[in-house]
C-alpha cells in the first residue's frame, strides 16, 4: 500500500509538473525580472538624468524646507501635499498644491457645470539641499513598458483578458504546488541526494541537478506558489469573498489594480490610499474659517518618526493650510511585512495638537494575508534580500527547466525504437522554444527599446511583440532543425550574443554606456549592464557545453546508444 501511494504520487508529479511546466517557466522567469521592475525601467529610459549620491538629510529639516517652499509658491493654496518618494531608484520629493478653478460668469467647467473645480500644481525637491525643478525642467523619457511590463507578464501573460489569464497563471500555480508536495514524498532520500550530484551520467546527472535545486530554495519555492495563490484570492474564490463583502461589491477586471496588490495600494499619489482620497473629499468641503497660522509642520514629522521610527513617513496632506480648521495627516510608509495598516496620524493644524482617530484594527486573518502578499512581492528587501529573491527566483526557472528536460532524457532512448515520435518531438521542440527561447525574448524586449523609434506612439506594444516574435523564432528553429542538439546550440548562442551584445549596443545608442555609468557610480544602470553580460556569459557556457557534448559523441548504432541529452 505504501509503495503504491509512493506510485502515484510520482506519477502525479510527473505529470503535473509536464503539462503546466512551460507556462510556469514563463512565470517564474518574468516574475524574478519584476523583483528588479524599477531599476529595469531605470534603465529603458535612458533619457532621465544619471543618479546622484543624495547627501544624508533629516526627515524634519527636509519637511521643514519644503513647508517654506510650499508658503511661497502657494500661500492662498486649498490642500499642500509632501510626498517622498518610494520608488528605490528616486530619491526626490513631490511638493503639489490644489487651488479652486472658478469658471467664472457664464463659463462652464470641463464637468459642464458652474460649481469650481481644483487646478493642481507640483513641483520637484531634492530632500538634502532644498533645491526646487519644475515638472517641465526635467528631460522627456521615451515610453516603455519597462521593468513593470515584465513584471506583469507573470500574471497576466499576453494576448488574452487579463481575468483569463489570471486564472490560468492560478490554476497552474496550484500544480506546482501539488508537485512540490507530491515531490517531497516521492525522494524519500531528498535530503540525501541533495549532498549527492554525478557529472557526466546522462539521466542520472539530471536527476541529482534537479533534486539539489529543488531542496537549495524549497522554501522559496513554497512560500511564492502558496502567497501566489492568496495574491488573486478574489479570483480564484470568489464566492468566499461575496461571503466576506457582498455579492454586490464589484472588484476591479485590472489584476494589477486589486485592493490586495501592495504594488498600488503603497503608492501615495492622488487617489493611492483612502486616507488621501477622504482628505480630497474634505478639501472639496469649502468653509469661510477666519485666517490662521499653520502651525510648524517639523515636530509633527518628528512625532511621526518618534512612533513609527526614521524613515516611515510616506506622505504629509495639508488641508485649508493658512485657516484656522486646517488639518494635517501624516501617512506610514507602508512598506514592511504588515502592510495595509493604513496608520495615521492627524493633528490640528494650528494648534499642532493629536487629533488622530482610533487606530484601525486589523484582523488576525487580514494580518496573515498582507504578510503573504507582502512575502511575495518582496517590496520590503534591501539590497541584499532582493537580490536573494532575484537567484531564487532563477533556481525556479532552473528548477523547472531541468524537470522538462529529465522527462525528454528519460523518454528518448524509448521514443527510439516506436513510431510514435510526434508527442515526444511536441515536447522536445516545447522545452527549446520556451527555455531558451525565453531569454532569447526578454533579450529582444531589451534590444527594442533601444533600437525603436523614441517618439514611436506604439512602442511599449511592439516592445512586447519583439519578445514574443523572438520566442516564435525560438520554436520555428525548434520545430525545424535536426538533431535537436544542434537546435539547443542554435538557440542558446543566440541568446548568449544578445546579453553580451546588449550593453555594446547601449553605448552606441545612449550615453548611459558603462564608461559613463561608472565613472559617475550610477550603480543602478551599470549593475544592469554587468548583469547582462553576467547573463550572456553563462548562456556561452551552456552553448558551449551543448557543442562539446554533441561533439563527444561518437557515432555508434542507435541501439547501442547512451541515453543523452536532446
Amino acid at each position: 500500500m505504501k509503495e503504491t501511494f509512493r506510485q502515484s504520487m510520482a506519477w502525479l508529479h510527473t505529470w503535473a509538473g509536464l503539462v503546466v511546466g512551460w507556462v510556469l517557466y514563463f512565470v517564474f522567469m518574468t516574475g524574478t525580472a519584476g523583483y528588479f521592475d524599477e531599476e529595469i525601467t531605470r534603465w529603458m529610459q535612458p533619457e532621465a538624468p544619471l543618479a546622484t549620491i543624495s547627501a544624508p538629510f533629516s526627515a524634519t529639516d527636509a519637511v521643514a524646507k519644503a513647508q517654506r517652499i510650499l508658503a511661497e509658491e502657494a500661500p492662498d493654496a486649498d490642500r499642500w501635499s509632501i510626498d517622498p518618494s518610494w520608488e528605490r531608484t528616486e530619491h526626490h520629493w513631490t511638493l503639489s498644491w490644489s487651488s479652486p478653478l472658478q469658471p467664472g460668469p457664464g463659463k462652464a467647467s470641463p464637468a459642464g457645470d458652474e460649481r469650481p473645480h481644483n487646478r493642481r500644481e507640483r513641483l520637484i525637491f531634492d530632500p538634502a539641499t532644498g533645491a526646487v525643478q519644475q515638472p517641465g525642467d526635467l528631460p522627456e523619457v521615451r515610453e516603455t513598458a519597462g521593468g513593470l511590463g515584465l513584471y506583469r507578464l507573470h500574471y497576466h501573460l499576453h494576448y488574452m483578458s487579463e481575468h483569463t489569464a489570471i486564472l490560468i497563471v492560478g490554476f497552474c500555480t496550484m500544480l506546482m504546488f501539488l508537485a512540490i508536495l507530491s515531490g517531497v514524498v516521492t525522494h524519500k532520500k531528498i535530503f540525501k541526494d541533495f549532498f549527492t550530484f554525478r557529472p557526466g551520467k546522462g539521466q542520472r546527472s539530471w536527476l541529482d541537478m534537479h533534486n539539489i535545486i529543488s531542496v537549495t530554495a524549497m522554501p522559496f519555492f513554497l512560500m511564492i506558489t502558496y502567497s501566489g495563490l492568496v495574491f488573486f484570492m478574489y479570483a480564484y474564490m470568489p464566492a468566499t469573498m461575496n461571503v466576506a463583502y457582498g455579492a454586490d461589491h464589484e472588484w476591479p477586471n485590472d489584476g494589477y489594480s486589486n485592493p490586495l496588490n501592495p504594488r498600488t495600494n503603497n503608492r501615495f499619489d492622488d487617489a493611492g490610499t483612502p486616507e488621501r482620497r477622504r482628505t480630497e473629499r474634505e478639501n472639496d468641503a469649502q468653509t469661510d474659517a477666519p485666517p490662521g497660522a499653520l502651525t510648524p509642520l517639523a515636530p509633527l514629522a518628528a512625532e511621526a518618526e518618534r512612533q513609527w521610527g526614521k524613515g516611515a513617513i510616506g506622505g504629509i496632506a495639508i488641508t485649508h493650510p493658512g485657516r484656522t480648521d486646517a488639518r494635517v495627516t501624516i501617512i506610514f510608509l507602508d512598506n514592511g511585512l504588515a502592510r495595509n495598516a493604513r496608520k495615521q496620524l492627524v493633528f490640528d493644524g494650528v494648534s499642532g495638537a493629536n487629533i488622530s482617530p482610533p487606530p484601525f484594527r486589523q484582523g488576525t486573518t487580514w494580518k496573515v494575508q498582507n504578510i503573504l502578499i507582502a512575502l511575495h512581492e518582496g517590496l520590503f528587501a534591501g539590497p541584499l534580500l532582493r537580490w536573494l529573491y532575484f537567484l531564487s527566483g532563477l533556481l525556479g526557472c532552473a528548477m523547472i527547466a531541468t524537470g522538462l528536460i529529465l522527462w525528454t532524457v528519460k523518454r528518448q532512448q524509448k521514443q527510439k525504437g516506436t513510431g510514435d515520435r510526434f508527442s515526444f518531438r511536441l515536447v522536445e521542440t516545447l522545452n527549446i522554444g520556451t527555455l531558451a527561447g525565453l531569454p532569447l525574448g526578454i533579450a529582444a524586449y531589451f534590444w527594442a527599446n533601444r533600437l525603436l523609434p523614441a517618439g514611436m506612439e506604439t512602442r511599449t506594444a511592439w516592445e512586447y511583440h519583439s519578445l514574443f516574435a523572438a520566442m516564435g523564432a525560438a520554436f520555428i528553429g525548434a520545430a525545424i532543425v535536426r538533431p535537436a542538439k544542434k537546435a539547443w546550440e542554435g538557440v542558446l548562442w543566440a541568446t548568449a550574443a544578445a546579453f553580451l551584445l546588449l550593453p555594446v549596443l547601449n553605448a552606441l545608442t545612449t550615453d548611459r554606456h558603462l564608461g559613463v555609468t561608472l565613472a559617475a557610480r550610477d550603480w543602478v544602470l551599470a549593475g544592469f549592464d554587468l548583469t547582462m553580460l553576467v547573463l550572456g556569459a553563462a548562456f556561452l557556457v551552456a552553448a558551449l557545453k551543448v557543442r562539446n557534448r554533441a561533439t563527444a559523441i561518437p557515432a555508434r548504432p542507435r541501439s547501442a546508444r547512451a541515453v543523452e541529452f536532446a
